[in-house]
């Protein structure tokens, strides 16, 4: 799981040398949400919020992100994905994509169904609260 993980981290500065791992997460995080406000993200992803204000701050800089205000409450700041955002967004994934196609592009179709269960039921299990507490 660490090499996995060291992986994961090494690669995503290889698809855009703009975006960090943790960068990336939270660009697919306000994809798949369509629009959060910073304290949502630290809150989902189990960080401190410095650590989430830097990030967006950067991401901001980087035009990725833009802050709205939310339409029931205009003193709450909702961040949403830029155009820019979307499009390296939209890039990365593809590239990231292509990547996992052509790594797993020799293997038999029945160990790629049983490579997928596997990874679901990781998946699942992540998301059980007994799994968030231990």
């Amino acid at each position: 799981m660490t090499i996995f993980a060291r992986r994961a981290r090494a690669s995503a500065g290889r698809m855009h040398p703009e975006l960090s791992l943790v960068s990336y997460t939270l660009l697919g995080h306000l994809e798949e949400t369509d629009g959060c406000r910073a304290t949502d993200l630290a809150t989902h992803y189990a960080l401190d919020k410095s650590t989430v204000s830097r990030q967006v701050t950067a991401l901001e800089r980087a035009g990725l992100i833009e802050r709205r205000q939310a339409p029931e409450d205009h003193r709450v700041q909702v961040l949403h994905l830029s155009a820019a955002g979307r499009g390296i967004l939209r890039q990365v994934t593809q590239r990231r994509r292509a990547a996992f196609r052509e790594r797993l592009a020799d293997w038999p179709e029945e160990d790629l169904e049983r490579f997928a269960g596997y990874l679901e039921r990781y998946n699942a299990a992540g998301t059980t609260p007994s799994a968030e507490n231990g």
